[in-house]
């Protein structure tokens, strides 16, 4: 009976990590370049004493779906989209290189180039600061020109050219800030053949049908974990007044 319990009660925890997993995903899907958590259930056998005759399922974290998401045009001269795999180099709030798919980007009051988030946008040298401009663009490889305020449409000049990288997706790790990390705490080199559309965003790569489909999928797995706790407890029940009438 205990293990019964214990089974279900188990499944119930597990389930309801998942779920908040998949809302965490739902709750995303309009976010630029959010990548969608992976999560499966693995069976684990019961240890202890006696037989192992039973096991119960743990939610175990996969990674990411690093698929490509939708690339959307928005004309906007500080918004870009990788295309294939890569990422944007920036400055966490530790400090720390984190790598992000969200291109879209702003200038601080300051001048500083950062994500939607405030992140600093990493370039040859360091965070990238732009000079006051009447126009700032954006290169295939990264490279941010600017024309400076004053100055004609013939006088754009390259200021520095922000740091793409293309690590391996197993050495990567999503951190609570939503950032990529090397799982060594490296920082990974640039690399020229990461390409960037200029003007445009890439959206997150949440499916929002697969999403839904197994949001209702893990509810009704939770009402069946929460049949059977009840009958065990109807079990139970049923036992203690058999050995009352001994």
């Amino acid at each position: 009976m205990d293990k019964m319990l214990y089974i279900s009660m188990t499944g119930l925890k597990q389930i309801m990590n998942t779920q908040a997993s998949n809302s965490h995903n739902l709750a995303n899907v309009s976010t630029s370049g959010f990548r969608a958590e992976l999560r499966a259930f693995q069976d684990v056998p019961v240890y202890g004493s006696g037989h192992d005759s039973r096991s119960y399922a743990v939610a175990k974290d996969n990674g990411n779906d690093f698929s490509q998401g939708s690339i959307v045009t928005t004309g906007n001269d500080l918004d870009i989209a990788i295309k294939g795999n890569g990422f944007i180099a920036v400055q966490s709030a530790s400090g720390q290189e984190g790598y992000s798919r969200a291109g879209s980007l702003q200038l601080s009051p300051n001048g500083l180039l950062t994500t939607a988030s405030g992140q600093p946008v990493l370039g040859n040298g360091g965070p990238i600061t732009l000079p006051p401009a009447s126009k700032v663009a954006i290169g295939e490889d990264g490279t941010v020109s600017v024309i400076a305020l004053g100055q004609d449409s013939t006088s754009l000049a390259v200021v520095d050219r922000i740091k793409l990288v293309k690590p391996d997706h197993t050495g990567i790790s999503k951190g609570v800030d939503g950032l990529f990390y090397l799982n060594d705490d490296g920082v990974a080199d640039a690399d020229a053949s990461v390409k960037v559309v200029s003007g445009a965003i890439e959206m997150s790569n949440v499916n929002v049908i697969d999403s839904m489909v197994k949001m209702i999928e893990l509810q009704r797995n939770y009402e069946m974990q929460s049949k059977l706790m009840k009958t065990a407890s109807d079990n139970d029940n049923v036992s203690s007044k058999l050995l009352s009438m001994t």
